[in-house]
């Protein structure tokens, strides 16, 4: 076939669709799909069609689906006491959006306060059988062009499909003899809904997504799973799989699908981390623990600065200057603290203190930092593991690292070079960037701002050949100029208040000390709250006047302190 026939594809749609419901495709599920959809219907709507079946949220076919591509209001508070996912007694009914029939402007299951009910439901299994439906029809399809389907037409025709399918599955039910009832409007657009988030989006999972109250999701096997909302409660939520196998299938899917940096998930690569389309990061383990682990952790924060930061008493107004100018004056920082502290949060907003004529290369092992949002000269480089077995030379096929890819930068004229999260191998280019030029940032996971010096030595040493421990320390006393580190305070801890708290406990000013070692000097300590305050300034740091550095008030509340 020639690239001129597939337009033709698009006129054969339909009747494929209907042919293969007819015939080809009965074969794929081991029974008639008409069959099928009277049995799974006929226990669960009520006798006047024009009622929603009411599901108790234990089930998982109530879980709600919301729409990304559709503005929503800013969410109303919501009790700290109650469970939007299991029986909260006052949560306020969301929005439904209506429209044009299909995906983009379909009406989202809504919370009906009064029944503590999500409505209308949707039958899982139904939703799996339509999904595996679409695929085929899909597969079908692209297969017979010569050149890919871009990803906005593969969408577009799966809509088309989905839309045809469900339009026929409702057919089919009215035809059946002794079938009661039929889909509303609401179910017939939730379950387009639904089977488009298991073809092309994250499936059980994307409601929760969509959530703006969720910053977190934690699951330990496919029906254990914990909701952190952003006041910092903590929620049980709903199944997102059937079935572990059926949570182990989706995250393979899901990481076959990126048509630039696809990942293997299986027993010989155990580990999966992926950014999804809407910035979520996701860390997957399997195979080797008792049940999948999946967690989703959600940047709420992404264009936020040094002033909206004090704003939410992260760190003083006299710090934040420091800190704004030290970037000015291209300091090289290491920001650091445990997982959720707020890291990279505050690294964005301290990249938004780069002039807007830089060119920035950011380099990391998965998309996080997104800078691109925030200023507009900057080239993203992400790590890609290659897929398949070992090559002759110890490689994945594709593979590409992240020293590669900051030798190749080398030759781009960059003003700043920006190693995202330093876990491990990450270190040692980390400090070839800070050595090769000057104002650079990183985070670092670390218990202070000293140790996260030594835990990057540490990191450098064990994963780059012949680099001793004494090497990489005394290479780092030498580029990192400034350590920030902050604390996490959950709800209760320390602190009163019902939210939990992100602070900067002390920001450290790095140099080469004695015997090839480091020195330290904490230009912001903590004070009794644990709040970072002024300390002891070097000489030296006084400079930074000239780039914003609040100096007067610096000084002002040492003589205060003292």
């Amino acid at each position: 076939m020639t690239t001129g026939q597939d337009g033709d594809l698009d006129k054969d749609v339909g009747s494929d669709i209907d042919r293969d419901i007819n015939g080809d495709l009965k074969g794929d599920f081991g029974q008639d799909l008409d069959n099928h959809v009277a049995d799974r219907f006929d226990d669960r709507v009520a006798a006047d069609p024009a009622v929603p079946a009411l599901i108790d949220i234990s089930d998982p076919g109530t879980v709600p689906l919301l729409t990304r591509p559709v503005p929503r209001p800013a969410p109303a508070p919501i009790p700290t006491t109650s469970n939007p996912w299991v029986a909260p007694a006052s949560l306020p009914e969301r929005p439904t959006v209506s429209g044009a029939r299909g995906v983009g402007a379909s009406v989202a299951p809504r919370w009906d306060g009064g029944t503590r009910r999500y409505l209308p439901p949707v039958d899982w299994e139904l939703v799996a059988d339509l999904r595996k439906a679409t695929s085929a029809e899909l597969t079908r399809l692209t297969g017979q062009r010569v050149t890919p389907l871009p990803v906005d037409e593969q969408r577009e025709r799966g809509r088309e499909i989905i839309t045809r399918l469900v339009e026929r599955t409702v057919a089919d039910r009215v035809n059946t003899p002794g079938s009661s009832g039929t889909l509303t409007a609401g179910e017939q657009e939730a379950l387009i809904r639904a089977v488009f988030d298991h073809v092309f989006r994250l499936g059980r999972l994307q409601p929760l997504v969509d959530d703006d109250r969720v910053e977190n999701i934690m699951i330990n096997g496919c029906d254990t799973v914990r909701l952190e909302l952003k006041d910092g409660t903590h929620l049980a939520g709903p199944p997102v799989a059937e079935s572990d196998e059926e949570l182990i299938e989706f995250l393979q899917s899901l990481a076959s699908r990126s048509q630039v940096n696809a990942r293997e998930f299986s027993p010989a690569r155990e580990h999966l981390d992926l950014t999804l389309d809407g910035g979520e990061r996701l860390a997957a383990t399997a195979f080797v623990t008792p049940r999948p682990v999946v967690v989703i952790r959600r940047h709420r924060l992404l264009k936020e600065t040094l002033d909206d930061l004090v704003g939410r008493d992260m760190l003083t107004p006299v710090a934040a200057s420091f800190l704004g100018a030290a970037v000015r004056a291209r300091k090289s920082i290491v920001v650091s603290g445990a997982m959720g502290a707020g890291k990279t949060t505050l690294l964005r907003a301290l990249c938004q203190q780069i002039g807007a004529d830089e060119y920035i290369g950011t380099y990391e092992t998965d998309f996080e930092l997104h800078l691109q949002e925030i200023h507009p000269n900057v080239f993203p480089f992400e790590e890609r593991r290659g897929i398949g077995e070992l090559t002759a030379d110890g490689r994945r096929a594709g593979a590409s690292t992240l020293g590669e890819a900051i030798d190749r930068s080398f030759r781009m004229n960059l003003s700043r070079q920006i190693v995202g999260e330093v876990r491990g191998k990450e270190a040692w280019p980390m400090i070839k960037v800070m050595e090769s030029g000057t104002g650079s940032l990183s985070t670092t996971h670390a218990t202070s701002a000293v140790g996260a010096i030594h835990k990057l030595a540490g990191c450098a040493m064990e994963h780059q050949d012949n680099i001793s421990y004494d090497l990489a320390l005394m290479k780092l006393a030498a580029t990192v100029d400034v350590v920030v580190h902050l604390d996490y305070i959950p709800v209760g801890q320390d602190l009163p208040g019902d939210r939990p708290r992100r602070r900067v406990r002390e920001i450290v000013a790095v140099a080469p000390g004695e015997n090839l070692g480091v020195a330290t000097t904490h230009v912001f300590a903590p004070d009794a709250t644990g709040t970072a305050v002024p300390g002891t300034l070097p000489d030296q740091y006084r400079a930074l006047e000239r780039a914003g550095f609040d100096l007067a008030a610096y000084l002002h509340a040492q003589e205060v302190l003292a």
